[in-house]
């Protein structure tokens, strides 16, 4: 008799046909965000899931749950797992990463670059038809090429942005929980590593990319903001609790900071509603990651740690040690 389980989001439809193979497999194509008390009637006869970082594996939940075996997540991104708990509970815990990468890391230079060059707001200026002659001084922005690149957050990502970089002629400086080997360094376009304090103070343009946790919950607010540069940029691709938002929109208002591109939110998807009322930010809803290619690598990253630990083999990208 196959395992069940339930992949608990809408996904590419040959993935589920690649999962049935091996599983009994209840599927959610319908897309509906489960509340916790549904997610734990769903799973409560499966031994495993692939999940997406909306549903949250809790202590609450996992004591519900005596058959849950292995939960794969299709992100990078953890934190909507308990990792304690699960190993206490026995139930291993997987990520997809890597295979997103180099998109993710496409997305943030588009997202850098369309914030300090002021398309968005360009773009909606002459779609509401008040283009009618060129000005020495419309829509001034900011160059990247020759101007300091900041990074927090120097994983894979972080490495993946910096590299970018070279084509710009850019300075990178980053800061990281631990300093990067120097031929890491090297081939991140010869980035320095310097203090939390370094980055705000000398970025031009500044890159979050580093992972949610208590200890990251707003390590960009209202303290640090004001340690930016007036003229300075600031991209969050991490997650929403990196930056304290509502202390973002106030240096956004009061042209403390030149402007901002988000692709993540406190609270998202019902992200803050003062966000539309300012002109000098690029919002984008959670898609760094993506492009077919790469979320289809997701997918199928995610089923091969499902299938091998439901068949008794070491998920690739194991993040419980039980």
């Amino acid at each position: 008799m196959k395992p069940a389980i339930l992949v608990a989001r809408a996904i590419f439809p040959d993935v589920l046909t690649r999962l049935s193979t091996h599983f009994e497999v209840e599927s959610n194509q319908e897309d509906i965000i489960f509340s916790p008390t549904q997610l734990a009637e769903k799973l409560r006869d499966k031994a495993g899931a692939l999940t997406t970082s909306s549903a949250r594996i809790n202590r609450e939940l996992l004591q519900q749950l005596p058959n849950l075996k292995m939960v794969a997540n299709m992100a990078v991104g953890y934190d909507n797992f308990d990792l304690p708990a699960m190993a206490e509970f026995g139930v291993q815990a997987s990520n997809t990463p890597d295979v997103l990468n180099e998109t993710t890391a496409d997305f943030g230079w588009a997202l850098m670059m369309a914030t300090a060059r002021r398309i968005t707001e360009s773009e909606h200026w002459l779609r509401d038809g008040q283009w009618h002659k060129w000005r020495y001084d419309y829509f001034l922005g900011a160059d990247l090429h020759g101007s300091t690149l900041g990074i927090i957050g120097m994983g894979r990502i972080g490495q993946a942005i910096a590299r970018r970089s070279t084509g710009f002629n850019m300075k990178v400086i980053y800061h990281n929980r631990s300093r990067l080997s120097s031929e890491q360094e090297a081939l991140a376009n010869h980035a320095q590593y310097v203090s939390k304090e370094e980055v705000l103070r000398q970025a031009d343009h500044l890159m979050l990319i580093l992972p949610y946790s208590t200890a990251s919950h707003h390590t960009i607010g209202a303290a640090e903001l004001a340690q930016m540069k007036p003229t300075a940029t600031l991209t969050n691709l991490a997650r929403g609790g990196i930056v304290d938002d509502q202390a973002l929109i106030a240096a956004l208002r009061t042209n403390q900071i030149a402007a901002a591109g988000l692709d993540v939110f406190e609270n998202e998807p019902r992200f803050n509603p003062d966000f539309l009322s300012l002109k000098n930010v690029v919002l984008t809803p959670h898609i760094a990651s993506a492009s077919e290619a790469t979320r289809r690598a997701m997918a199928n990253c995610a089923a091969d740690n499902l299938i091998a630990g439901l068949s008794g083999q070491r998920p690739p990208n194991l993040l419980t040690l039980l």
